[in-house]
């Protein structure tokens, strides 16, 4: 993990008032490196041979996503993948795009989901997430 990057994981821990332990340090720095949504096990490969056990993986990202330093931006094959919320708002993440190929996932940042209108009586939305499937460039020419 590079010095710059685990100092950005550390004040972004200090903003959320939880403490820096070596694996939130760990799991918040490879959520930085990323740069988009990735599941636990892509974290625990990202971290290599000093990753913390995934128990610990796991319980690091509910904590960050109680604080919201993270967000849960979708499942697939039953898992979640988190991502940081900074191109988000509190009541809706940015659309992502999945690739039924590969499984590449891609951030839409620059596109904007529609609002749902004629919403039934007494349903109260809360949050919204958009995902779109088809196939990225590389697997369309494929």
């Amino acid at each position: 993990m590079k010095r710059r990057t685990a100092a950005l994981a550390q004040a972004r821990l200090a903003l959320c008032g939880l403490r820096q332990t070596a694996a939130r340090v760990a799991v918040t720095a490879a959520l930085l490196e990323a740069g988009g949504p990735v599941s636990q096990d892509d974290i625990a490969k990202r971290l290599g041979k000093d990753s913390p056990n995934k128990v610990t993986i796991y319980r690091t990202l509910e904590q960050l996503f109680q604080k919201g330093a993270v967000h849960r931006a979708y499942i697939r094959q039953r898992r979640w993948h988190f991502e940081l919320p900074d191109n988000c708002s509190e009541r809706a993440c940015h659309p992502h795009f999945s690739c039924r190929r590969c499984g590449q996932i891609s951030c839409l940042t620059g596109s904007r989901a529609g609002t749902v209108k004629n919403l039934p009586a007494g349903f109260k939305v809360r949050s919204t997430q958009v995902r779109l499937e088809g196939f990225c460039p590389q697997c369309a020419e494929a």
